[in-house]
């Protein structure tokens, strides 16, 4: 299945980065090259989707051979090797895995190390170091192994450090210390790892383009969408103008718009952020008596205005809670922290043994049964 010319053996012997496998490619279907399986990783970064595919060798050789210990500075090299067979003469950077090139694509523009790198896909190699390694991006990402590398491919090279890492038998790629906006990329064989931290800039705006065709498709018919798409930019603290015409539009907008409790609230979230307190307390009233608002609606925003040390405004949301929904789950929870922020213990007291009575599980009778030992040492629950 793999054609393997005896002409080739001399050169074949002094291929000191072939990792045991032919120098020549497969021409058919049929298993990898010296048992080195392809696999692939993948992990998105915001919008953009960051992929390694590679063959992965292992530190057992084909024959046997435990190379544990051996592996950086022997089989692989440190520094530019050479070799005679290919073009790239004694300028033979590793390919950072076996078999084909080790190919990186990303999706979309990201920076690797702090350095811009083009959405693309690049041959990956490295150069290793006992203190550092230098890992080379390359525009040829088609070639088998080294042996036609040039530099004068090279898209980019950055400088990482490599680190002692637990035993890892097969070279594995993986992707770690991940972030809403970059991840790092780590090779792992033996007892190393190298690690490279790939970063997607300005992943908001990425998003907020993303936002903007979605909500001029089939997408845009619907409140719900207008409505996270400004509630995407209230949690970001982006785009607060254009978030104040979508919450407006997901309320009101002919056709598609709807008063509700969410819109409304929404509305109301961007109007102040927009530096009109007014409206905004008008709009979150308006929604507070709408129909639509449900007794969890009204409990989870009285807790929202305790979080924000608003403790008038949040007593003033659970009596309402009280008078719309009266004695029910979770409504004396909210009475009972509204007493206990005004000082009313007895009442804060019994209201939380109402509640108690009326939880729908465990987890928040303990937590209930916790509110009241605090009452009824004197304590406040807020």
């Amino acid at each position: 299945m793999v054609r393997n010319s005896s002409r080739l053996a001399p050169a074949v012997l002094v291929l000191s980065l072939a990792l045991a496998v032919p120098a020549v490619a497969q021409r058919v279907s049929g298993p990898p090259s010296g048992g080195n399986q392809k696999a692939s990783v993948s992990q998105w970064i915001g919008p953009v989707e960051v992929n390694v595919t590679y063959n992965s060798p292992k530190v057992i050789a084909p024959d046997g051979t435990d190379r544990r210990g051996k592996i950086w500075g022997g089989l692989v090299p440190y520094g530019m090797s050479k070799d005679a067979f290919g073009t790239c003469g004694d300028e033979c950077p590793w390919r950072a895995g076996a078999n084909e090139n080790t190919v990186f694509r990303a999706s979309g523009d990201v920076k690797v190390e702090g350095q811009p790198l083009a959405a693309g896909s690049y041959g990956l190699f490295m150069i290793p170091g006992p203190e550092e390694f230098t890992v080379i991006f390359s525009k040829n990402s088609a070639s088998w192994g080294h042996y036609y590398y040039t530099s004068k491919e090279d898209a980019l090279r950055v400088k990482v450090k490599p680190r002692k890492a637990p035993y890892t038998h097969w070279l594995t790629y993986d992707f770690v210390e991940r972030k809403p906006s970059e991840a790092t990329v780590v090779l792992r064989w033996d007892e190393l790892e190298v690690p490279i931290r790939i970063e997607v800039p300005d992943v908001d705006a990425l998003y907020l383009a993303e936002i903007r065709n979605e909500l001029r498709n089939r997408t845009g018919f619907d409140w719900q969408a207008w409505d996270e798409a400004a509630e995407f930019c209230l949690q970001k603290k982006v785009n607060l103008p254009e978030a104040l015409k979508w919450a407006d539009f997901a309320a009101h907008a002919p056709f598609t718009g709807q008063e509700n409790f969410k819109t409304l609230s929404t509305l109301s979230q961007a109007q102040a952020a927009n530096g009109m307190a007014d409206a905004a307390k008008a709009t979150m009233q308006k929604a507070l008596e709408h129909p639509t608002a449900t007794v969890t609606d009204l409990h989870m925003y009285g807790r929202q205005l305790q979080a924000q040390k608003k403790d008038d405004e949040a007593t003033a949301v659970f009596l309402l809670n009280a008078k719309r929904h009266p004695d029910v789950w979770p409504v004396n929870v909210g009475l009972a922290r509204a007493y206990s922020a005004q000082g009313k213990t007895k009442e804060a007291l019994a209201a939380a043994k109402k509640a108690l009575a009326q939880a729908p599980d465990d987890a928040n009778r303990n937590n209930l049964k916790g509110m009241i030992a605090k009452l009824e040492k004197g304590e406040s629950i807020n």
